[in-house]
């Protein structure tokens, strides 16, 4: 992986892609794309992993995680980028988990409207969806780190 941002990229095209063929399948029409639009759980999301990630100290780590083969790190850097990007990981589902009960709580809250369930059952997993989308663009960056650290150990061997 020489360049990091091609792989991201390149993920982003085949995530819409097959997001599309999904969609064009379903016989829904173009206005099934805004069944998977929830703002509370992408924003109560990005609400835990970005303060948790500045909390932890871990936010200018994760952020180098991005230039990770295009910027030359130290073994040092390139271990807490590794944590960092683990951090992210584990918030991501904490997030995910957090939004999804919080939906599910004010779902049971209404269950006397049975005509309701169903779409707002919907909604509560869409925390879920987006915790593996952003899983989905995490995975390679601490794959890339990963590679790049064992690498920096191999010159340090010789």
């Amino acid at each position: 992986m020489k360049n990091i941002r091609v792989v991201l990229l390149g993920e982003l095209v085949l995530l819409i892609a097959v997001f599309a063929i999904l969609i064009a399948g379903s016989g829904f029409g173009p206005s099934a794309v805004l069944w998977f639009l929830d703002l509370p759980s992408l924003v109560l999301l990005f609400l835990v992993l970005i303060p948790g990630l500045i909390i932890m100290g871990a936010w200018k780590d994760f952020t180098k995680s991005f230039s990770v083969g295009i910027k030359k790190y130290t073994l040092l850097e390139l271990k807490n980028i590794k944590e960092a990007i683990l951090a992210a990981q584990k918030l991501t589902v904490f997030g995910a988990m957090l939004a999804i009960i919080t939906s599910a709580v004010i779902v049971l809250g209404k269950i006397g409207s049975p005509e309701i369930i169903g779409p707002n059952l919907a909604v509560c997993f869409l925390a879920g969806l987006y915790a593996v989308i952003i899983e989905f663009f995490l995975m390679p960056l601490s794959l890339n780190t990963e590679r790049k650290m064992n690498e920096e150990m191999d010159l340090e061997d010789d």
